[in-house]
């Protein structure tokens, strides 16, 4: 991790600001302490404070006790488009390595950009598909 990195927080904290998903960019990054700002749609450009937490494993039946320490955050330079739900962004790019596979899947990835000359598509085969269920509609 560094400063200025994107992150994204990987359980719910304090809700609903720093919640499973939360986007975050890396200010300041101290031995049990990181400070970020928000930047995704809730609590955007609010400063927060991720501390590193201690995790114990439960029914463990070994003759010792031991403890993990992490930070509740990894970096996130790309994001599944199920991540990106709910998020509204300035510029996105949507790698489709393989075509969509569920029902609207690719319009709520092309959806969370406000301008169509924000968004950028790369589709190795040159074409994808957009499945819809009729059944579902």
């Amino acid at each position: 991790l560094r400063v200025g990195c994107p992150l994204m927080l990987i359980r719910n904290l304090l809700p609903p600001k720093q919640c499973n998903g939360t986007c975050l960019v890396g200010k300041s990054l101290m031995p049990h302490l990181i400070e970020a700002s928000i930047v995704t749609e809730c609590g955007r450009g609010e400063n927060v404070f991720i501390s590193r937490i201690h995790l114990y494993p439960s029914g463990s039946d070994m003759p010792f006790h031991f403890c993990r320490s992490q930070f509740l955050v990894r970096p996130c330079f790309a994001m599944s488009i199920n991540k990106s739900q709910g998020q509204t962004l300035s510029v996105a790019g949507i790698h489709l390595w393989e075509p969509c596979f569920s029902h609207g899947q690719l319009y709520v990835a092309c959806s969370h950009v406000g301008s169509r000359n924000a968004l950028f598509v790369y589709a190795p085969q040159g074409r994808t598909r957009n499945v819809v269920y009729s059944e579902v509609l």
